[in-house]
């Protein structure tokens, strides 16, 4: 068996692919619900209730979006160029590192300028912690892959050390967590009374301001060519490693952002279980949006629903919430699947 190019796909067929991914998420769903001895009839419309059946339920998806869309950026971003960026995850924790170091006192600042001050601090710690893989890669030929994966570990490791050390809150009962950040270094929620903060506003606009670096400027024509044939690309004269290192901290800006969201905007303030796996999940938000910024936005509150609607089904029909995490790997392998089947045909010899 071998793999032969075929032509590119056209707009229409390429839009079906999340489409074809979905359904046969939901194939896979279903099949599983039925181990469980309930009905894919019922269990299904008990997850959309969940996660848009009323506007608590909203707001809840789009809380549960917001790391969600910045950690699927960080992802698309470096994916595009051919930086596999799995580190996500280790960004993310150092954003919230750093969101907690400045926000909980040490700048005698106002709002205003407080919070805009922590997030390019927190976008800062972001893109030197994913530099250095960048540096790794593009000076000495180390896979990023393995490089960019370890650091979550030790990331995750660092912050224990922290939360166990000079971070830890003397007020919280021995409990490895930090103190809160002030209230002037608190985003604002966007309804009152209700979880949803600014940070689902400040995802929106990344999202907005990425397709724009990369659809409309050089930077973003260079970093196609790299991911497209980074040989053709260093012929034709294009700077590839300083390619590669810009898009490296973006990407780590980006992903830096969703720890600073989480800490600023929902939680207060530093724990080990500040993300459930963001990071990771990040990957699968990309490729659902097939590396596109915009699409970002509807494949993350598309992850969002189903993690927060499996919750509320779980709760009422008996059957796990862990089929969340089921579903949202099948997206990724299905995705990936048909992605290689209209990029190539199958021959066999």
């Amino acid at each position: 068996m071998r793999l032969e190019p075929k032509p590119a796909p056209s707009l229409g067929v390429t839009l079906l692919f999340p489409v074809m991914a979905i359904a046969a998420t939901l194939v896979v769903a279903a099949l599983l619900v039925l181990a469980a001895g309930a009905s894919p009839l019922s269990v299904f419309p008990l997850i959309v209730k969940g996660a848009a059946g009323s506007q608590f339920a909203i707001l809840e998806t789009l809380t549960r979006a917001t790391p969600l869309i910045f950690t699927g950026l960080a992802v698309a971003v470096a994916f595009r160029a051919r930086l596999w960026n799995i580190g996500a995850e280790a960004q993310l924790y150092i954003g919230g590192v750093v969101t907690v170091v400045l926000g909980t006192g040490a700048l005698p600042f106002p709002a205003i300028v407080l919070i805009p001050l922590i997030m390019l601090a927190s976008m800062a710690a972001g893109a030197l912690l994913l530099a250095g893989p960048a540096v790794l890669k593009t000076r000495f030929g180390v896979d990023e892959v393995v490089t960019t994966l370890l650091l979550n570990f030790i990331v995750i490791l660092f912050v224990s050390m922290l939360l166990e050390g000079v971070l830890k809150d003397p007020m919280g009962l021995g409990w490895p967590q930090s103190q809160r950040v002030i209230a002037d270094a608190q985003l604002p929620r966007i309804i009152q009374g209700k979880r949803l903060h600014l940070g689902f506003a400040i995802a929106v606009v990344a999202a907005l301001v990425t397709w724009v670096v990369m659809k409309k400027t050089v930077l973003g024509y260079e970093m196609r060519a790299v991911g497209h044939n980074i040989g053709a690309a260093r012929f034709a004269g294009i700077p590839v490693n300083r390619v590669l290192m810009k898009t490296a901290l973006l990407s780590g800006g980006l992903a830096a952002l969703a720890g600073f969201s989480e800490v600023a905007g929902l939680k207060g303030n530093l724990t080990l279980d500040l993300s459930p796996g963001y990071g990771y999940t990040g990957i699968v938000v990309a490729m659902l949006a097939m590396l596109n910024p915009l699409g970002v936005i509807a494949a993350a509150i598309f992850v969002a629903a189903i993690f927060v609607g499996s919750d509320a089904m779980s709760r009422s029909a008996g059957v796990p919430s862990y089929i969340a995490q089921v579903m949202v790997a099948t997206a990724l392998l299905t995705m990936v699947t048909a992605l290689l089947l209209t990029r190539y045909r199958i021959r066999w010899k």
